[in-house]
């Protein structure tokens, strides 16, 4: 099988996003302080494996389905769907809402991509839909730190809210 155009764009938006997850991982990463730094940094390492991964059997598929993944850097930056992280050092309280966001927006992509992958792709969707399933069990477990005892709230109002735009 040989992607169209409509689904090597679809693929090529879900491969930016996340290899800018991965960077912009790696920069909270190095950059948090403050409370539960430990919990938080190692976390960022498992999201940052499952980014790097997830980027690499997004273009191996791409690959396989003879389309031309680009994750050159310009590209990355020119066409991703996440906000900059802030340059400095970032609080681990405001560092939940942001790596949330950033999941969010990353599961967002996928979610909008779907169907028109699904229609010329089923195999393809299914990974979609893992990654989905996991980069989503990440923002819960990382946005509940935030998150107080008694509240129905999964995530921080400001993630959601950046999911949608």
């Amino acid at each position: 099988m040989k992607a169209s155009k409509t689904l090597t764009k679809n693929l090529q938006a879900v491969l930016v996003d996340l290899i800018e997850l991965h960077l912009q991982g790696k920069q909270a990463h190095w950059n948090i302080v403050g409370t539960n730094f430990r919990d938080l940094h190692l976390q960022l390492d498992e999201i940052i494996a499952a980014a790097r991964e997830f980027a690499d059997v997004t273009a191996e598929r791409m690959r396989a389905l003879q389309a031309s993944p680009d994750g050159r850097s310009g590209t990355v930056g020119s066409s991703t769907t996440l906000p900059q992280l802030p340059e400095d050092l970032i609080d681990t309280g405001e560092a939940v809402d942001l790596v949330v966001e950033r999941l969010a927006k990353t599961v967002a992509t996928m979610r909008e991509v779907h169907d028109e992958v699904d229609e010329e792709d089923p195999t393809t969707a299914d990974l979609l839909h893992g990654f989905i399933a996991s980069l989503e069990q990440f923002a819960w477990m990382v946005g509940a730190e935030n998150m107080k005892a008694g509240s129905t709230k999964t995530v921080s109002p400001h993630a959601k809210d950046a999911a949608k735009s």
